[in-house]
């Protein structure tokens, strides 16, 4: 890959500085091409402007968490050929995966990219590359020394990373978790006595910026993020003339809707782009849990019935297989399958900039695709919001 030249690229591609530009109106994310015709043919041609930035990304991000645990590297790189094949060029991993994770698999995602990156000359020009540097240990001390995310790990992580992947630069760098303390990964409520934030938001900042500057990081992100902590990025970023954030990669799919509950306003409001992960609920919206269950000794392999740490979190709840069912019922009486109904519910939604899909095997990969063609009509939409109305958002 050809040296980045990072002031032209803050110029042409990640402002770094200034105030947001206006989103379109009631969009929030611009696209460019003919989205009233939604075929995967002309996937490219829709590319989607994330946040302030002009850095575009395909409207389909191909989600890497599998790799290393549920898919082999042959079968990774596979499937990764088989996106751009398909039109797809945005791909998404991090420091951390794969899931769940381990010390003996820690980051193996991103080493399995970058060789798929060195034995295809040329790709790494095709594709937009995010990364993500974790937030402070949640069970994991393989991967750094000490509970917390000084600037200084958000330096070496980057540098790490940029290593395995065989890149000279990541398009885009996000947070994965918050550096504070927050309500996420299923927990409800925030509490002030949980509080044990040691790096103040302007030197996390200080430290990515530092990464643009050289080179190294041509956009940043947040990921995982409440209203609070985008407009306090954004307002830092805007105050100090530091790379402003582009987007956010939170969940989002029919019974995860915490976005909805003002995110959407304030990503709107400050043109910040939503990565939407999660579209298919770990598979609960899939149906292929609707017979069983996740328990079951019959229960179909997939990552809700391999592994107890799933069954233990937000989507292992009893009532978000309950929600589940009623929109996977749902789709079937409207003549969709599961899968069409949850992925068209974010590929057609005004909030989300890019939809992040993770897959196994080349077959899911094709489903996930075709999918992007499904149209949702006002009586299937006003069906889900029933739905949400009488259950809410169990996997919150």
């Amino acid at each position: 890959m050809a040296p980045w030249q990072p002031d032209q690229f803050t110029a042409r591609h990640c402002p770094a500085r200034g105030k947001a530009q206006a989103p379109a109106p009631g969009m929030g994310i611009a696209y460019t091409g003919a989205f009233a015709a939604p075929t995967l043919e002309n996937l490219l041609m829709q590319s989607v402007t994330l946040g302030a930035s002009d850095l575009k990304v395909t409207p389909i991000c191909l989600g890497t968490m599998t790799f290393g645990e549920q898919v082999a590297e042959p079968e990774s790189h596979a499937i990764m050929d088989r996106a751009i094949e398909r039109g797809v060029t945005f791909f998404d991993t991090a420091e951390m995966y794969p899931v769940p994770p381990s010390a003996p698999t820690y980051s193996r995602t991103e080493t399995f990219i970058g060789n798929w990156l060195a034995t295809r000359p040329g790709m790494r020009d095709r594709i937009v590359l995010a990364s993500k540097v974790a937030g402070p240990s949640r069970g994991m001390p393989w991967i750094r020394e000490g509970q917390g995310m000084t600037a200084a790990d958000i330096t070496a992580s980057c540098h790490a990373s940029l290593k395995r992947l065989r890149t000279e630069v990541i398009d885009l760098y996000q947070i994965h978790w918050p550096e504070r303390n927050v309500p996420a990964f299923g927990n409800l409520y925030y509490d002030p006595s949980q509080e044990k934030s040691q790096t103040p938001i302007r030197e996390q900042l200080d430290a990515l910026a530092a990464l643009v500057k050289a080179g190294k990081v041509r956009c940043i992100g947040l990921s995982n993020e409440t209203p609070y902590g985008v407009h306090e990025f954004v307002r830092l970023a805007e105050e100090h003339g530091l790379p402003r954030i582009v987007s956010t990669q939170n969940p989002y799919c029919l019974i995860s809707r915490a976005y909805d509950n003002a995110l959407d306003e304030t990503c709107h409001r400050l043109n910040v782009s939503l990565l939407a992960y999660s579209p298919l609920g770990f598979g609960l919206l899939t149906g292929k849990y609707d017979a069983t269950g996740i328990h079951a000794p019959e229960a179909p392999r997939g990552r809700m019935a391999l592994y107890q740490r799933m069954k233990n979190q937000r989507w292992g709840r009893e009532s978000a297989l309950v929600a589940a069912r009623r929109y996977n019922a749902l789709a079937r009486e409207h003549g969709l399958t599961p899968t069409e109904l949850a992925l068209a519910f974010c590929y057609r939604n005004w909030r989300v900039a890019s939809t992040i899909i993770g897959v196994t095997s080349l077959a899911q990969l094709d489903e996930d695709l075709d999918a992007w063609s499904v149209q949702l009509s006002p009586e299937l939409l006003a069906g889900i919001d029933a739905i949400r109305l009488e259950l809410r958002d169990p996997a919150n």
